[in-house]
């Protein structure tokens, strides 16, 4: 097996994994917080104490994975899409071509966007 054939085998494999990860448990722990909701603080005894409230998780300790999000950015832009398309349907005239390249756009500037994002996080 080639090199290429065996990094682009594993990233499909490591994609499919994430994939299924995303969709059996789409909410993972805030990290802020620790899944907490809260930060905690100590007394001047060291006894540990209910701190602020997390605005990262809002409070609930939980957030919603990357890959959780961008799904639910695709369903959005495609149930748009075809709203748009079954209203053009039905109206005789209505031009759905532009509400679809608008959603399409909408799409791929939000990818480009969390692509540019993901490109300048540091690895860890």
């Amino acid at each position: 097996m080639t090199l290429p054939l065996l990094a682009s085998a594993i990233l499909a494999l490591l994609t499919l994994g994430y994939v299924g990860v995303c969709a059996v448990s789409p909410w993972k722990s805030c990290r802020r917080c620790d899944g907490l909701g809260f930060q905690l603080t100590h007394t001047k005894r060291g006894k540990p104490k209910r701190g602020k409230h997390c605005r990262r998780c809002d409070g609930n300790g939980i957030r919603i994975r990357l890959g959780r999000h961008l799904y639910h950015l695709w369903v959005r832009t495609y149930r748009t899409g075809r709203a748009a398309d079954e209203a053009a349907a039905k109206t005789p005239g209505a031009n759905s071509r532009t509400d679809r390249m608008t959603a399409i756009l909408r799409f791929a500037l939000v990818a480009v966007a969390l692509g540019l994002l993901l490109a300048s996080c540091p690895a860890r």
